[in-house]
């Protein structure tokens, strides 16, 4: 009796339980097969500081391009005078009757002295203000920033040169001191003394101001890259190959400069918004009384020895929306950086 051969082994089915446990131990789930951006994406999630800053700042900007439907359904508006149209609701010294600036039912953050304007609506107009001339100022420095830092890296030679002299000249500039001294030059330019400046006059030269000086800081960092970069085997293999310049900065460049440029936009911001409130503080950019974080504090601060309510909204609103964008700049770093531990 023949004994039975055996049988050939049947072929073992690889399923999802033998992949996953052929991983990396401590990988995460499907780590393999995400790309750079989703994996940030989840980092940034797993950051509840930087989560909670972005609900504050998209929540500051959903409130600047909805002012005018939130004043209308609040039932006013930031030019009216209703302390002097309303009887009873200033005394004898043009002060607020009620405490607290006047706070209640119909003016929920009060009126103002003097004149009796609305406060709620004001901020509200403000805060659309000087966040549309504070992001304007930020793309174009970016943009700007941009193209003069890459060009400049990748050509090298005289134009490197050229262009770092004049950040050297832009960064030690006293741009503060500048707009102080220039700005009443600047505007008879264009308007006569004996004529009021037209408001989108001076938006539009606010914003190109603080582009022209605000450029310099990141030029100087993505022309340190690019110096960096373009010595690299891929840029070299891309030149070999006969790629234009033009093909050298969009295809291998600009893709691993994404994190540097986010960041830094992130950051320009909130400083534009410091900056243009500054100003306006200063009697310098916008004015009384076109709604503007910058002039609510001016405003508030000829009253707060008396009554700080004037000065708290606009000035805590301002505070609020910096802070947390300074966080969300710092959350989105340490996201896109995989070697930050925090």
């Amino acid at each position: 009796m023949t004994p039975a051969t055996p049988s050939p082994a049947a072929p073992l089915e690889v399923t999802d339980k033998d992949s996953a446990a052929s991983a990396k131990p401590g990988a995460p789930k499907g780590s393999e097969s995400r790309s750079p951006g989703r994996l940030a994406w989840i980092r940034f999630k797993r950051d509840r500081t930087g989560v909670i800053s972005a609900f504050v700042v998209i929540f500051f900007f959903v409130v600047g391009i909805l002012a005018p439907l939130i004043a209308k359904v609040y039932g006013k508006d930031p030019y009216t005078t209703y302390g002097m149209n309303i009887p009873g609701l200033l005394n004898e010294f043009n002060y607020p009757v009620k405490p607290n600036g006047g706070i209640s039912s119909d003016f929920w953050f009060g009126i103002e002295p003097q004149l009796g304007r609305d406060v709620f609506t004001f901020l509200l107009y403000g805060i659309r203000n000087s966040l549309l001339i504070a992001a304007a100022a930020a793309l174009l420095t970016t943009l700007l920033g941009v193209v003069i830092g890459i060009t400049a890296g990748y050509l090298g030679g005289k134009t490197d040169y050229f262009v770092g002299r004049v950040i050297d000249i832009l960064l030690a500039f006293p741009q503060t001191l500048f707009f102080i001294a220039f700005w009443p030059v600047v505007m008879a330019i264009f308007v006569s003394p004996e004529e009021n400046t037209p408001v989108w006059l001076t938006v539009t030269s606010l914003i190109l101001v603080m582009t022209a000086f605000g450029w310099a800081s990141i030029a100087r960092l993505l022309r340190g890259e690019v110096l960096a970069l373009r010595e690299r085997e891929f840029v070299e293999a891309a030149k070999v190959t006969g790629a234009s310049p033009a093909r050298i900065i969009f295809k291998e460049l600009l893709p691993n400069l994404w994190t540097p440029i986010l960041i830094q936009s992130t950051l320009l911001l909130p400083t534009y918004v410091t900056a243009e409130a500054g100003l306006a503080f200063l009697g310098v950019g916008l004015s009384d009384p076109t709604p503007d974080w910058g002039v609510m504090i001016q405003n508030g601060s000829h009253y707060y020895q008396d009554d700080i309510t004037f000065m708290l909204f606009p000035g805590l609103t301002m505070v609020i929306f910096v802070v947390a964008f300074n966080l969300l700049g710092d959350s989105v770093r340490d996201a896109l950086d995989p070697k930050t531990k925090r």
